[in-house]
């Protein structure tokens, strides 16, 4: 193999990366494989189930015992693969707001804290997938118009909801 810079062979060893890729400060990984150039020093890590590394930093980050730092809702935000949009509206703030705690400007709200590391422990499988989306639903209406279930027989005797404004 070759170096992806320079073009030089490479060496393969093993050792620990400092994987700032993730984003966060102070992520080592231990005992991995590197490729490293002898010519130009640069160093490539073999990360062989990237997905799962980035979900355990993830889990390990939300459960966390202290207030999140900026760069780690800012990780979280993107393990979700949200925009500040989206992760604003779901927990009922503008995006300057979110990036304002991306950039420790300013500190995140109790309550917004808990809603993103709850969105981050959910349950990955599928059915849990279907769940994560009702939640994401759910919090999305909230603060929107109030309506309430209106319930409608058709021809054939099956209900269906309707939703109506409150007045």
């Amino acid at each position: 193999m070759e170096c992806s810079v320079c073009g030089t062979p490479i060496e393969v060893r093993v050792g620990d990366y400092e994987f700032s890729e993730s984003g966060l400060p102070g992520v080592v990984l231990s005992g991995i494989e590197m490729l490293t150039c002898p010519n130009c020093g640069n160093t490539d890590p073999v990360i062989p189930r990237l997905a799962v590394l980035m979900r355990s930093i993830a889990t390990a980050v939300a459960r966390k015992e202290y207030k999140l730092t900026g760069a780690e809702v800012r990780f979280l935000r993107k393990h979700l693969k949200m925009t500040a949009e989206k992760l604003g509206t779901l927990l009922g703030v503008d995006k300057t707001t979110v990036s304002k705690w991306e950039n420790d400007a300013d500190p995140v709200g109790d309550q917004s804290e808990r809603l993103l590391r709850t969105l981050v422990l959910a349950p990955t499988d599928q059915e849990a997938i279907v769940d994560r989306q009702l939640i994401i639903k759910t919090l999305s209406a909230i603060g929107k118009e109030r309506r309430e279930a209106k319930y409608i027989s058709d021809q054939a005797g099956e209900l269906h909801r309707e939703y109506q404004p409150i007045a």
